[in-house]
């Protein structure tokens, strides 16, 4: 799995994955149990990944997003 996207925004991950989704692109929210657990203070960026061979296509489709 590689990452695509860092973010402390709950809601901005779930419209990347959802951008993502859309384009038929399986993605997952690393560390987001270690987040949780700082209090969500920022301290852990939870992480949108997606599988190795998507990368190339995901960071494409992000920004042409302006998500990149």
């Amino acid at each position: 799995m590689r990452a695509v996207a860092t973010s402390n925004d709950p809601v901005r991950l779930s419209f990347l994955a959802a951008l993502l989704a859309d384009a038929g692109i399986q993605s997952t929210v690393l560390d987001w149990h270690a987040s949780v657990m700082d209090g969500s203070i920022g301290a852990v960026p939870r992480r949108l990944a997606v599988a190795d061979d998507d990368e190339a296509r995901a960071r494409r489709i992000l920004r042409d997003a302006g998500e990149a």
